[in-house]
């Protein structure tokens, strides 16, 4: 080398939506690692406690613009929920059915394979803690919108063995006390999905690459989400600890396979291709005492938390920290400034 910093190559180019699905799995890894590390590490109850924060905090920030979004909010209430739900996580590309009965019942059903939980993960995810995540966002939609007597009824649970999550949104002719807008109703079964009589978004309105950027933004927001409510349930060092615990174990679990989604032959092209495919700008130089460095201008991350704890970058830097052990476990990184780290050996 002459002694002239030069750009990394970042490796071969792929297109943009496979690196925004790239992306999208490797933050819904993370989000269902940290579940996963806190029902082991800290229990059911505490794990319980930390979904129904998520979904609640994620309930009051993204349902009702979500409603304007699809152009669901006018319609009845329990039909609006039900479809909300319906094409949200059919963009986010969650497995999702609809039914509609009547404008005051409307039914929502997650087959198998679920998303939340992919894989053989389903196995280790207690009862309680799939339904914090109805009782923190399902049980709480007549509030939001402002319909007090509209609650959701639960008929079945996949993490018990049936074959689905799945329920109906309900609105009653009177209020609904909080612990009955939730209910479990296991004898209930709700009628076969007709996927040409279910709801569609606009095809106009929502081309390919709008429901990638989608799909990218739906995985990216509930570790966002995750990593505010982890902070608010257990306290910025044990939250840090936990979030951060998660990202070194996936990190070194899913570096190979999404850097050959991103295309990258390096680690720094695998740092460069990742930020850039989440939306930030970054670079990578070699130096000349043979280290790369990368700098990132921004962390689209941790965008939108104000004022974010330092404990929240270094989970997210675990991430990395991670990768990079999984990618060579002699190589070495360390941060230089907020947002560029050095990397040596390997």
């Amino acid at each position: 080398m002459d002694g002239q910093r030069r750009a990394i190559c970042k490796g071969q180019r792929v297109t943009d939506r496979a690196a925004m699905e790239a992306v999208a799995d490797w933050y819904h890894a993370w989000f269902t690692g940290i579940v996963l590390a806190a029902v082991a590490r800290r229990g059911p109850a505490d794990a319980a406690a930390l979904v129904f924060a998520v979904f609640r905090r994620q309930q009051a920030e993204t349902f009702l613009p979500g409603l304007r979004k699809l152009g669901l909010d006018g319609l009845p209430p329990a039909v609006a929920a039900a479809r909300y739900h319906y094409l949200s996580n059919f963009i986010g590309g969650v497995g999702v059915e609809y039914v509609e009965e009547s404008p005051r019942q409307a039914w929502i059903r997650y087959p198998p394979p679920r998303w939340i939980w992919p894989g053989a993960t389903i196995c280790a995810i207690p009862s309680e803690v799939n339904a914090a995540m109805l009782r923190g966002w399902h049980a709480n939609n007549g509030v939001m919108l402002g319909c007090p007597g509209l609650g959701f009824v639960c008929t079945g649970q996949t993490v018990d063995g049936d074959p689905g999550l799945e329920g109906y949104y309900v609105e009653h002719d009177h209020a609904l006390a909080e612990p009955d807008r939730l209910r479990f109703a296991k004898h209930e079964t709700m009628p076969r999905f007709d996927a040409a009589a279910a709801p569609r978004l606009p095809s106009s309105d929502w081309p390919e690459d709008r429901v990638a950027r989608a799909k990218r933004g739906y995985a990216m927001t509930y570790c966002r989400t995750t990593l505010a409510a982890a902070f608010d349930v257990f306290g910025a060092e044990a939250g840090g600890a936990l979030l951060g615990h998660a990202a070194r174990l996936i990190g070194m679990q899913h570096v190979h396979a999404t850097a050959a989604a991103l295309g990258a032959r390096d680690f720094a092209g695998f740092m460069v291709a990742l930020a850039e495919a989440e939306g930030d700008a970054a670079h990578a130089e070699a130096q000349p005492d043979g280290s790369v460095v990368v700098t990132r201008e921004r962390i689209a991350l941790l965008r939108g938390i104000v004022a974010p704890h330092p404990a929240m970058l270094a989970a997210w830097g675990e991430l990395l920290a991670g990768a990079l052990a999984g990618w060579d476990r002699f190589a070495r990184m360390k941060r230089e400034g907020m947002l560029a780290w050095r990397i040596t050996g390997g």
